[in-house]
């Protein structure tokens, strides 16, 4: 008795729901950055505003180690958003426009905004922010990537 293979579809064929997932590699890479960049800004915040500068005390010596990671994960999350700027961002554009997937427009074009502003304001806190401007850029900064796991959950979920 001989063994039929089915070989699995082509990735691009088309199906009655059109679906438009990234590569394995950008998904993985998109998803540990941003958890990267969410547990060292969360982890920061709570020894920045507890025990260290933000109290009133010396900054804890965790503080710089954080914002090190941060700053590589960030370097990190603009190579994988420059990948999905040229291959995700126009294919889902160009498949936006079906009824389906309408809803992910909305919510991609805010996270690219988003993702825009939150490297603003990283890049100003880091170079650029004076003193008296820093505590309130920073929890803008923090209100940013906050609403950024928001987007990327409602993006993926395909709605808004």
């Amino acid at each position: 008795m001989t063994r039929q293979h089915h070989p699995r579809p082509h990735p691009h064929a088309a199906s009655h729901q059109p679906r438009h997932r990234l590569p394995r590699w950008q998904r993985r890479g998109l998803y540990l950055t941003g958890a990267a960049l969410l547990l060292t800004g969360l982890v920061w915040l709570a020894l920045h505003y507890s025990v260290g500068a933000g109290a009133g005390e010396l900054p804890h010596p965790l503080e710089a180690w954080c914002l090190r990671v941060h700053g590589l994960a960030a370097m990190l999350g603009v190579f994988v958003l420059g990948a999905l700027g040229g291959g995700h961002v126009p294919q889902g554009w160009r498949l936006s426009a079906r009824w389906p997937l309408a809803g992910q427009r909305r919510t991609g074009v805010w996270m690219c905004t988003l993702a825009g502003l939150l490297m603003l304001t990283g890049y100003v806190l880091y170079y650029f922010a004076p003193e008296d401007l820093r505590p309130a850029l920073g929890w803008l900064h923090t209100a940013l990537g906050i609403g950024m796991v928001g987007l990327v959950l409602l993006h993926r979920r395909g709605s808004i």
